[in-house]
């Protein structure tokens, strides 16, 4: 069986004196946009001073591209064409690869990542295309993307949010942070209140596990109900360190010199992420 290349050998490296051999002029006009750029829109910051460079200095670094009929469509380097577009150049620097269309979302998705150029969510559906269409795991798609598994199987958790509330981790209203307490709270409605008292009053990550432990009934220890005493400060401290970690409300009850530990979880995506929490 012919071993699959790494996405990385598409990219040409060293600056454009070095890799002069690989690299041909082309009409920006012959340019297509990738259709598996996770990205929905070129980010405007550091931009002015990117075409400023460009205008000056030109492309320093070619662009990647594959055969497409009629042109080339474009692999890697979107900012860098729009900088040229801005600055007024008629032909960029071009390096032409083959690539089929996984390593192409795969490639613009590493690339975005890697700069923090892109938001949660448009992570979290890049990671399930690359799951739905390639047929690859969760595991796979961390070991594509340089990420671990529970990082990956975290963010695409958000898809299980209400609209509403992916609008506003796309717009940068609340964090992935405040985005994964809120997909773990399995009735939307109740979701959804407490998405609304986040952004009203502005609560960190920390008090949006708390209120949301609260409203789903999981937050009070049953030691500390009608008066009874609480955890043990040292019990206590290490059921706030696990609820932390596995990013659901643990709960310690003793039994004597024992007891139990209980980890509720949302449903069976929620079980799988914390098993991989655990184990991994």
């Amino acid at each position: 069986m012919e071993r699959r290349r790494g996405i990385r050998s598409l990219i040409p490296t060293g600056t454009l004196e070095q890799s002069r051999e690989l690299v041909q002029e082309v009409l920006v006009e012959k340019l297509s946009p990738s259709p598996f750029q996770p990205r929905r829109q070129v980010g405007e910051e550091g931009m002015a001073e990117l075409v400023e460079s460009v205008r000056t200095h030109g492309i320093l670094q070619p662009l990647v591209a594959r055969r497409l009929a009629g042109g080339l469509q474009l692999i890697a380097g979107e900012r860098r064409l729009e900088a040229a577009k801005r600055a007024g150049l008629e032909r960029v620097p071009v390096v032409v690869r083959e690539a089929s269309d996984q390593e192409m979302l795969e490639l613009a998705l590493v690339e975005n990542l890697q700069r923090e150029d892109i938001n949660p969510m448009e992570a979290a559906e890049a990671y399930r295309r690359l799951m739905a269409e390639f047929g690859l795991t969760q595991e796979q798609v961390a070991a594509r993307v340089g990420k671990s598994r529970p990082s990956v199987a975290n963010t695409v958790r958000l898809l299980n949010l209400p609209k509403v509330i992916q609008e506003s981790v796309r717009r940068g209203e609340i964090d992935e942070g405040h985005g994964k307490v809120l997909a773990g709270v399995a009735e939307e409605r109740v979701a959804v209140r407490l998405w609304r008292r986040v952004v009203r009053r502005g609560m960190s990550v920390k008090e949006t596990a708390a209120a949301a432990a609260r409203l789903t009934g999981q937050a009070v220890p049953r030691g500390t109900m009608a008066g009874r005493p609480g955890l043990d400060p040292n019990l206590q401290e290490l059921q706030d360190r696990l609820t932390r970690k596995l990013g659901a409300r643990v709960r310690l009850r003793t039994r004597g010199a024992g007891g139990v530990v209980e980890v509720p979880y949302a449903d069976a995506e929620d079980l799988d992420r914390i098993f991989w929490e655990i184990v991994g």
